[in-house]
């Protein structure tokens, strides 16, 4: 067929008439500036819980001016969210796997118990009594993996149950009662030791002779210094290790991880394990925070770590999250509540607020994975 034939056969058929020797292609200059940004937010995700939390900053510092902007505000912020941020790192690493940890909260609770209970009441060296907390969580954890993969039930069904299971325990460990700060600072003062305040204007002034003046009313403490510590290991775990990239490959698509020759179940039993484990941190960070031991604390820690994940960008389907959007995504809902409630609203619009980013992020996680079909 000669080149002309070629071309006019092609003009019926609506399409461009092919150059001689070549292959049809597509312009990327057809593309709109809708598919562009899919398709940039699809490789970025992460950008989209900086633009809402950047947003929220320039919104709350004219809603309230001279209180939001303060140094002393935003160590408050930081503070408020160390323990959601924690929890929502745990959280980040199963729902990467297409999963969902309903416990995270009864877990981290449970081993606050563990922890102070055992040291206070029992007499336990603390030596023994901290790492006792943390293999409860890590034993929690490891129980809902392994109910994940060896009964094959919904990750969401069989996080349900542990959290009634949990919660029984901690009711029965604790005995309802609650461990005063005077007791526990007095047996077990390393349990407390996440709630030290730091100053850094004073740190570096006093060790390095620095005068940071922007550092003045900053007051931290070093319960969001483990945070930090956390979420960089998961971080380095997640993006450079070969288990990190089965975690994305079993959330992705688990029966070509499979065929790759990855071990899912094994890849899973231990998400939930070092879920359970971080966890338990975060029950260490807890006593710091309120000082004592209480079997009633964190009660809406679990809707908190989802908030904080998928507000941060962390796609519920798996595959397709970070951990610095969930760092971003806790700090997100803290600058909401926290600004909301300098502007003089209820609490009620503060949790009005926090649910419509939720059905936001959603949507737009939604319209980005389009790009990927």
């Amino acid at each position: 067929m000669s080149d002309n034939a070629t071309g006019s056969a092609a003009a019926e058929r609506g399409l461009p008439p092919a150059e001689p020797g070549g292959v049809a292609s597509f312009d990327e200059a057809d593309r709109g500036p809708i598919r562009r940004m899919q398709e940039f937010l699809h490789r970025f995700p992460t950008s989209i819980p900086f633009i809402v939390l950047l947003i929220g900053v320039v919104i709350f510092s004219f809603a309230a001016p001279g209180k939001f902007l303060a140094p002393f505000n935003f160590s408050l912020i930081l503070q408020q969210v160390t323990i959601i941020a924690i929890l929502g790192v745990a959280q980040t690493l199963v729902i990467l796997t297409a999963g969902i940890d309903l416990s995270v909260g009864v877990i981290m609770i449970l081993a606050s118990v563990v922890m102070g209970r055992t040291a206070v009441v029992y007499g336990v060296p603390v030596e023994i009594a901290f790492p006792l907390g943390l293999l409860a969580g890590l034993a929690c954890g490891f129980v809902n993996g392994v109910i994940v993969t060896k009964l094959r039930l919904p990750p969401f069904i069989v996080t349900l149950g542990t959290w009634s299971i949990f919660g029984a325990l901690n009711v029965w460990y604790s005995r309802s009662e609650t461990i005063r700060q005077a007791d526990v600072q007095e047996t077990a003062p390393f349990l407390q030791w996440t709630g030290t305040i730091i100053k850094p204007y004073d740190f570096f002034s006093k060790t390095l002779g620095l005068d940071l003046t922007f550092l003045k009313g900053w007051v931290l403490n070093y319960g969001s210094v483990v945070m930090l510590i956390v979420a960089a290991v998961i971080w380095y775990v997640l993006n450079k290790t070969a288990f990190g990239r089965h975690v994305y490959a079993s959330g992705d698509d688990p029966d070509a991880a499979r065929l790759a020759g990855i071990n899912t179940d094994r890849t899973l039993i231990g998400v939930y394990a070092l879920a359970g484990f971080i966890c338990a941190i975060a029950a260490w960070v807890l006593i710091g925070r309120i000082g004592g031991v209480s079997p009633q604390a964190g009660q809406t820690a679990n809707l908190d770590s989802i908030t904080a994940v998928v507000i941060g960008g962390t796609s519920l389907f798996g595959g397709r999250g970070s951990i610095v959007g969930t760092l971003v995504g806790a700090l997100i809902v803290g600058v909401f509540r926290n600004g909301l409630a300098l502007s003089g609203l209820e609490l009620l619009w503060q949790d009005f607020a926090v649910g419509v980013l939720i059905i936001v992020a959603v949507t737009i996680d939604q319209w980005i994975r389009k790009i990927s079909s």
